[in-house]
Formats: structure tokens, sequence, C-alpha cells
């Protein structure tokens, strides 16, 4: 037991491992702010749900890619875009997109499934497109990512005041002409891209932990829009960056140092927020007699 323990944290050789891994902490790096820049719409959207669905689907088009021999990145996106499409124009409104994700989810996650159990190469592609490979990062996926953080910041930026304007009161927002059904379109393929490529590195199963989770926590700590994203991306980028280096040494999958880096951060900023919200309740004056 200590054995294995040790095994998970070790630390031996690190820095001989780190500059054989640039590439991967690149990808790192682009894939946290990413999703810092996507996450905190995704909170303000009620999105959590689209993110899981639109991973099951990006997952279900790159195992097709694979067991087709085909590129998984190219699949993964194929995917990925057609679930953003379908839940963009066939749910508005939380309670009609999220029926038609829970009808499409297990629909995408049963044919990736299936095309994997049917893929007769190697068991590592299998268990990457589950649980991740970043460590493994070649050229092709790195140009691929680098491609999408442009396109996601090209689009996110000049759309990012409305379409929060729009994610936070709808109604007023159609009341003042903003193009609230465009924008959400927008945003789904936007989504969609953003989830593809984190299903090429991160694994479909633990897609959330890094488009939701550093949004959530900075949610705990910031009401503000513009901090509220910046606080998102650099938990992100720290997520991705200390899960790549930690996974390093004992040669194991980067997921679950991901997913751990990002809940230790959830848990300490929702513990600040909790003390801050006590603070502020206490330094209320108290009410009139």
């Amino acid at each position: 037991m200590l054995d294995a323990l040790q095994q998970v944290v070790s630390f031996e050789g690190l820095g001989d491992l780190i500059p054989i891994a640039r590439q991967s902490l690149l990808a790192g790096l682009l894939l946290g702010v990413i999703a810092g820049v996507v996450g905190p719409m995704i909170h303000a959207r009620d999105l959590a749900f689209a993110v899981h669905g639109t991973s099951e689907l990006s997952f279900a088009g790159a195992a097709c890619a694979l067991f087709l021999g085909y590129n998984v990145v190219a699949g993964g996106l194929v995917g990925s875009l057609l679930a953003a499409a379908v839940f963009g124009l066939m749910g508005v409104r939380a309670k009609e997109r999220n029926s038609v994700i829970g009808i499409i989810l297990p629909f995408g996650l049963g044919l990736g499934v299936l095309f994997l159990a049917l893929y007769r190469g190697r068991s590592s592609n299998k268990f990457g497109l589950l649980a991740g490979q970043i460590v493994a990062v070649d050229n092709a996926q790195l140009l691929a990512l680098v491609a999408v953080a442009v396109v996601v910041l090209a689009i996110m930026l000049p759309i990012w005041r409305p379409l929060f304007f729009a994610s936070v009161d709808e109604q007023v927002a159609v009341a003042r002409g903003v193009p609230v059904r465009a924008l959400s379109f927008v945003f789904m393929v936007v989504l969609g891209l953003a989830v593809a490529m984190t299903v090429q590195l991160v694994g479909a199963l633990l897609v959330m932990a890094l488009l939701i989770t550093p949004s959530a926590a900075a949610a705990r700590v910031t009401a503000r829009p513009a901090m509220l994203t910046l606080l998102s991306v650099v938990f992100g980028v720290l997520a991705m960056m200390a899960g790549i280096v930690l996974s390093l040494a004992p040669g194991l999958p980067i997921s679950p140092y991901v997913t751990t880096v990002s809940f230790l951060v959830y848990l300490v900023c929702r513990g600040i927020g909790g003390v801050r919200s006590r603070r502020g309740w206490s330094q209320r004056p108290a009410p009139a007699a």
C-alpha cells in the first residue's frame, strides 16, 4: 500500500522529464486557457449537462475514426460539432435542451463503446480516449489545439459582453435587441470545439473537471464577470500544468492528477467563499426592533 502511494506521488527524475514534455506542457497551457474562457459561460448558461452530452458524441466520433483508421482528432471534432449543433438548434430553454441531451448522451456513449470494442489496435489508444493521453501529444494534436484556441478566442472576444448579458437575463437581452438565439448557437459551436480538444487530451470521462470545476471555483470567490473569467483561466491552467508535472515521474495517466488538483482548488475557493459569506452576514446591521 505504501509502495503504491509512493509511486503515485513520485518525483524521481522529474527534472529530466520536464524538458521532454514541453509539447505536453504547451498543450496543457492552451487547454487551460480555452477552458478558462469558455467555462464561465457554461456556468452562467447552466450547460454542465450539455458539456457531458457533447463529450460523449465527441468520444463516439473519435472512436469511430480510430476504428476506421482515420484521424482521431478530426473524428472527435465532427462528433462534438454535430452534438453542439443539435443542442443549439433543438433546445434554447434549459428544460428542452436537457431532455434532448438526455436522449442523445447514452446513444453517443453506446456508439463509442461499440467502436472501441470493434477496434483491434493498441489498448492504450482505447484507454486514451476515455482517460486522456496529454503526455503523448504529437505535432498534429498540438497544431490542432493551437488552431482551436485561436478560433475560440477570435469568436469569444467580440461576443463576450452580449453573450454574458443574454446568459444572465435572457428576457431583458431579447427586449434590448440582443440576438439571443444566434448567440446561443454560436456559443454551442465554440463549446463543441473546446470539448473536442479536451476529450482528445484529458479523456471523455473527465472533461467536466476542466471545463466546469475551474469556473465553479472562481464563482465561489468573485461575482464580477471579468475577474471570474481571469480566475477561471488561472485555475484551468494550474490544474493542467500541475496535473502534467505530477503525472510525469510515476508515468500514470494525467487525468487523476488534473481532477484532483482541480477539486482541491474548488475546495479552497469554496472555503474562502464560505468565510467571506459568514463575515458579511455577521457584519450586517441588526434589524430595527
